[in-house]
């Protein structure tokens, strides 16, 4: 039973000199914002177990997160980030939900009442654009 001198190569682990050129060319190949965004991805994606996954529930965690993923998002390259963005304000308004003892979900903007203040309304769009307070301001 002779093994195929192929199945040997592909059998065998790497030598330390070939993991280290493997390593070397891929510090070549990254780039210091795509380290940002990937960062800013796993922040985003942690923070959101921490307030949706029951056993990993960790209002702290969250916010500590949501705080990171906003620091640092400014430094990430702007063509990419949108969708972070979106994925930011959902993760903040849950934060909210979940920090005020997780009441039910807003209102449909339909569902607005003459009592309620109209979307254009210059308080209420001033109101929404600081939907996040980070503690302590």
């Amino acid at each position: 039973m002779n093994e195929d001198p192929g199945q040997q190569q592909e059998a065998r682990e790497p030598s330390e000199e070939e993991l280290r050129a493997a390593f070397e060319e891929q510090m070549r190949r990254i780039t210091v914002q795509d380290v940002l965004l990937q960062t800013v991805v796993t922040l985003v994606n942690l923070a959101g177990r921490r307030l949706t996954v029951e056993e990993e529930k960790d209002l702290e965690q969250a916010r500590l997160g949501i705080e990171a993923v906003r620091a640092l998002l400014p430094l990430c390259p702007q063509d990419q980030v949108a969708p972070v963005k979106d994925a930011l304000s959902q993760l903040q308004m849950l934060f909210a939900r979940e920090a005020q003892g997780g009441g039910p979900a807003p209102p449909d903007e339909q569902a607005e009442g003459p009592d309620q203040p109209k979307e254009d309304d210059p308080e209420r769009a001033k109101a929404r654009s600081k939907i996040w307070t980070p503690p302590g301001t």
